[in-house]
Formats: C-alpha cells, structure tokens, sequence
C-alpha cells in the first residue's frame, strides 16, 4: 500500500466534478483507492466523496493497494497537479 496527502485548492472543494474525475482516473487500475480525510476513510467512489464534503483547504489522504497502485497513485498526482479538473 503507498499513500500521498494531497491539499484541496479549488474553491469549491472537491464537488461532483472533480469526484467524477477522480473516480474516472483510478478506476482503470487494479488497486483499491481510499480517500481517509477527517478521521474516516472513505471508498474512492461518487457519492461517499460528496458526502463527506471535502472544502477548499482541506488535506487529504489517499491510499492505493494493490497490483497497480503505483499508476493509480500517478494518475491521481496528474489529476491533482491540474488542480482537481477545476
């Protein structure tokens, strides 16, 4: 398992847009992404990400586990440095 933090500079947080495009960037890969912000760890999926309403600011964590971890972590890092699609 590898794990990166990322930090939420789009003003809107991480709102349906972004949470598509993410869910969209890893789900090619054989590894299992989980987003742990605010104690909780949550499913890299659609809904679980709205609804944990990730703001502008906030620091997240994601883990990638399995046998594609390393190109999941990258296509996230991408997807990050093009501040969340926003």
């Amino acid at each position: 398992m590898i794990s990166e933090k990322f930090s939420i500079d789009n003003e809107q947080g991480l709102h349906m847009r972004p949470a598509t495009l993410l869910v969209k960037a890893v789900k090619p890969f054989d590894s299992k992404v989980s987003i742990v912000f605010g104690g909780k760890t949550i499913a890299c999926n659609i809904m679980q990400i709205i609804a944990a309403c990730i703001k502008c600011g906030s620091e997240i964590e994601i883990q990638c586990d399995g046998a594609q971890e390393e190109q999941a972590m990258q296509a996230i890092k991408e997807l990050a440095a093009d501040n969340w699609g926003d």
